[in-house]
């Protein structure tokens, strides 16, 4: 049975260190922003533990993704295909920024409200 576990686990924590590695994070800082210890982190990256649902769900919700997504096989396109979903959604962020700053440009400069 512990043959089974262990290319899963593998997987989960290559997933946890190049989604992480995207993300220019440090161990420190996404167990900062998991609420876990940096230590937990570096024994789940390592191999040393299994984390349990609640630990997965932090993890994944820190990392911006879903928890499927923790445990998709290695695929060469990683990095890639996350950094376009990222750069897809800043873009949309910097949209939607902009569009706000010039709805509120033009409301202020139509009622003459610079307050």
């Amino acid at each position: 049975m512990r043959s089974n576990i262990e290319p899963i686990r593998r997987i989960l924590s290559v997933n946890i260190k190049n989604y992480r590695k995207v993300l220019g994070y440090s161990q420190e800082k996404l167990a900062e922003k998991a609420g876990l210890s940096a230590q937990t982190l570096n024994d789940i990256e390592g191999f040393r533990r299994w984390i349990s649902s609640k630990t997965m769900t932090k993890l994944a919700k820190a990392l911006h993704i879903e928890e499927y997504q923790l445990f998709l096989p290695e695929n060469e396109n990683f990095t890639k295909e996350f950094q376009k979903s990222s750069i897809k959604n800043l873009i949309s962020l910097q949209n939607s920024i902009i569009n706000s700053i010039n709805f509120q440009f033009d409301k202020a400069i139509d009622t003459g409200d610079f307050s």
